[in-house]
């Protein structure tokens, strides 16, 4: 694969901002600047040190409230709740996570891309859960490498239509654009190879509980593999089925009514960039999970911090 179009994939950025970092030098292939169409060769060393700028022309800083679970001099750890965009793009300019960032962080302007400060990850916009978030150039690259590499750990937790066959399994199928619907991802030979392990933590009155590792991040990943599975998230829009329907009358209007794919980022761990200490956080589950799953249910979600 190109250089430019690993390190856009890899990091979520346009890969004409991975160029301009290419063009700076400040991408390295075995401690030498690299070109854009070189192709990695396996054993190669890839380094890079995103470009400093300050990007407050491009964005201006929101009030706006941040559930920061911690936070040092390098980094930030927080819970999105479920509604918030992650950062700028197409239909969304103000907002967002990331113009709250800004008031919050004002550093940050200076880490990252344009638009996107500090942010080396994402969740979807109706995603609740942890994220981290870097401070400072340095802990950019690192968190950014170590996301790419695949060293963090990140469990989910899912609410879904029926019980899978196995308690626990894993889902290695690859991922694609649709080639109708562009804005869905779908199960395609020839994409991008994805897996994704999950076990039943709880199961009653025609849904189950998940918690969901992903070993890769592909767009829309837990969503696609899991309707895949035969079992959808309740609530999802684009890749959700209407199976509340054949279920008994008195659980049908919470799960019909229920506003949004019913997922949520539970644990996250990884190395942290200045003593290299293993460190995990959880963000707690939140309310609308809890309440779906017990008045669906009956049943409490005892041990999850619910």
């Amino acid at each position: 694969m190109r250089l430019d179009r690993f390190l856009a994939e890899h990091l979520g950025l346009p890969r004409n901002q991975i160029q301009q970092w290419i063009r700076a030098d400040h991408v390295l292939i075995n401690g030498k600047p690299a070109k854009g169409s070189h192709h990695l060769n396996t054993g190669e060393v890839l380094q890079w040190q995103p470009l400093v700028r300050d990007h407050t022309g491009e964005m201006t800083p929101e009030a706006g409230d941040l559930r920061v679970l911690y936070e040092d001099d390098l980094l930030v750890v927080l819970d999105k709740p479920a509604g918030l965009t992650v950062h700028p793009g197409a239909g969304r300019t103000t907002g967002t996570l990331a113009h709250r960032l800004l008031a919050h962080y004002p550093e940050m302007a200076a880490v990252g891309g344009p638009g996107r400060p500090g942010i080396v990850h994402r969740l979807d916009k109706d995603t609740s859960g942890i994220m981290v978030v870097a401070r400072t150039p340095a802990a950019y690259q690192q968190l950014s490498t170590a996301f790419a590499e695949r060293r963090i750990d990140k469990q989910y937790l899912a609410i879904v239509y029926g019980r899978p066959k196995t308690t626990a399994g894993s889902i290695t199928k690859p991922i694609a654009r649709h080639p109708q619907r562009r804005k869905e991802m779908s199960v395609i030979e020839g994409g991008r190879p994805a897996t994704t392990g999950y076990r039943v933590l709880e199961s009653a009155a025609g849904i189950s509980l998940l918690q969901i590792e992903l070993a890769t991040g592909r767009t829309h990943q837990i969503r696609v593999h899991l309707k895949d599975l035969g079992h959808p998230l309740v609530g999802d829009p684009t890749y959700g089925e209407a199976r509340w329907k054949g279920l008994p009358k008195s659980v049908k209007k919470p799960l019909s009514d229920f506003p949004r794919p019913a997922l949520h980022a539970w644990q996250l761990a990884f190395e942290h960039p200045q003593s290299e200490r293993r460190i995990s956080f959880e963000a707690p589950v939140p309310e609308d999970l809890v309440s779906l799953w017990v008045e669906v249910t009956g049943q409490s979600l005892e041990g999850l911090g619910a």
